[in-house]
């Protein structure tokens, strides 16, 4: 069977920029996404500044491969361009960099999108605190931890959802982190049983995943 070869990274990133339609567009993010390499991240950014989700969509599954490398490019996004913004959120959370932390505490705080608060919510538990010095991982575990409490708070029950989520991840004591994750967990209980009763939480997926979150929790201690 023949393989075929792979175009180019600098040919696959021109058939972005040239792209004369929507389907074209996303063809050739699709296949620049596909790469993964760090010199992609730019373009792909910019693919995120026009309308098209499906291109987006492309772009932000790459980006989250890229990793790292594409954070720069994500920061740099104007911050008026609310679609292209709402999109590099999504990144950031999928990527895990605490450097993208302001975007997502602002993110969960004020975004209009559900959809775009709930992606803050997931990405501010699962940030990677270990990449931190130990002298600054603990304020930056407090940060997640007061954004996350104010989101149990959204009025969308699919954003409360994404907060439990973001909760118990933000819980689960790394070996590297124990000591400073545990130093969290009367909080995050605390808020996690709010959310599991019905007198202060009203729909019933939310207080199950609250339940669950809990329970997971504490067979950890």
């Amino acid at each position: 069977m023949t393989t075929l070869p792979i175009p180019a990274l600098p040919t696959l990133m021109q058939a972005v920029e040239q792209a004369d339609s929507a389907e074209a567009l996303l063809r050739a993010t699709v296949a620049l996404a596909a790469v993964a390499e760090p010199e992609a991240a730019g373009t792909l950014v910019e693919v995120l500044r026009f309308n098209n989700p499906g291109a987006a969509v492309a772009a932000v599954d790459g980006l989250i491969a890229i990793g790292d490398s594409a954070v720069p490019a994500l920061l740099e996004l104007d911050a008026s361009n609310y679609g292209a913004r709402a999109w590099a959120v999504r990144a950031l959370a999928g990527i895990g960099a605490v450097e993208g932390l302001a975007v997502l505490e602002e993110a969960l705080a004020t975004d209009v999108g559900p959809s775009v608060r709930r992606a803050a919510a997931r990405g501010l538990g699962q940030l990677r605190l270990e990449t931190l010095p130990e002298t600054v991982r603990g304020t930056t575990l407090l940060r997640c931890l007061q954004a996350l409490e104010a989101g149990s708070a959204d009025g969308e029950w699919v954003v409360r959802y994404a907060v439990v989520v973001g909760l118990e991840r933000l819980a689960l004591p790394e070996p590297a982190q124990r000591s400073e994750r545990l130093g969290v967990l009367p909080r995050v209980h605390s808020t996690l049983l709010n959310l599991a009763t019905e007198a202060s939480e009203d729909t019933p997926v939310v207080r199950l995943r609250a339940a669950q979150a809990l329970a997971r929790l504490q067979s950890d201690d």
